[in-house]
């Protein structure tokens, strides 16, 4: 069974992690991951570029000298392509949707497939939490370097809503574990190339560009659940 090692966030290794071999063992067709990498980046973009044309800017339509009898080349309008301010010929204009359908099972296997590249090249590890009560960034570099995780990490944190009971009126109140750990984000800031992310939402372009990753223990079942399941 494999297993990942598990570390607070003093550096100091806690014990180990087992992880399920469905994730361990998981492979896919090198060319489903290479296109739903493409249709990832693909979607993301905006579509929105936008020049005007010769009939859109803003200028007179009167001649701006005579035809005839200058000697200079025949014009017929301030808004010609070779005028300054003048309309753009052949530019990009906004495109219809171009959003790319990505297949779930086909996302599930290929995210299963390059997080277990990176559990067998050793590149990933267990927190056993997230929580900080103030940001400190001096903490999380000392707990990169320890690990020997400085190189572009990638932090995995738990989505699941938590409930926690007022103990004044007994009133249970629900807060997302993304609340709670704004402290851990806000010490990643000055870190270079270091992310955050949800296990629920994390794409395989995240785990592509990551050269460590570290999860915690809650975000692992969750991982495992979504993977597996």
């Amino acid at each position: 069974m494999v297993t990942l090692k598990k570390f607070n966030l003093t550096g100091s290794e806690l014990g180990t992690c087992s992880i399920a071999p469905q994730i361990v063992d998981a492979t896919a067709d090198s060319q489903s991951i290479k296109d739903y990498i493409v249709a990832l980046r693909e979607n993301q973009r905006q579509w929105n570029a936008s020049v005007k044309r010769r009939s859109e800017v803003s200028h007179s339509t009167k001649k701006p000298h005579p035809q005839k009898g200058t000697g200079r080349a025949r014009q017929g309008s301030l808004a010609a392509t070779q005028y300054k301010g003048g309309g753009r010929p052949m530019g990009p204009k906004p495109k219809f949707d171009q959003h790319v359908k990505i297949n779930k099972k086909e996302k599930r296997a290929a995210i299963r497939a390059l997080l277990a590249e990176k559990i067998r090249a050793g590149k990933v590890a267990v927190l056993d939490h997230f929580e900080m009560e103030a940001p400190k960034t001096k903490s999380l570099s000392h707990f990169l370097g320890k690990v020997g995780f400085e190189r572009r990490p990638l932090f995995l944190g738990e989505s699941n809503i938590i409930g926690l009971e007022d103990e004044e009126g007994g009133i249970m109140t629900f807060h997302t574990p993304q609340e709670q750990h704004d402290a851990f984000k806000l010490s990643l800031r000055n870190i270079p190339k270091a992310t955050y992310a949800l296990a629920s939402s994390v794409s395989g372009y995240d785990i592509l560009v990551a050269h460590h990753i570290i999860v915690s223990e809650k975000a692992l079942e969750e991982l495992t659940s979504w993977l597996v399941g």
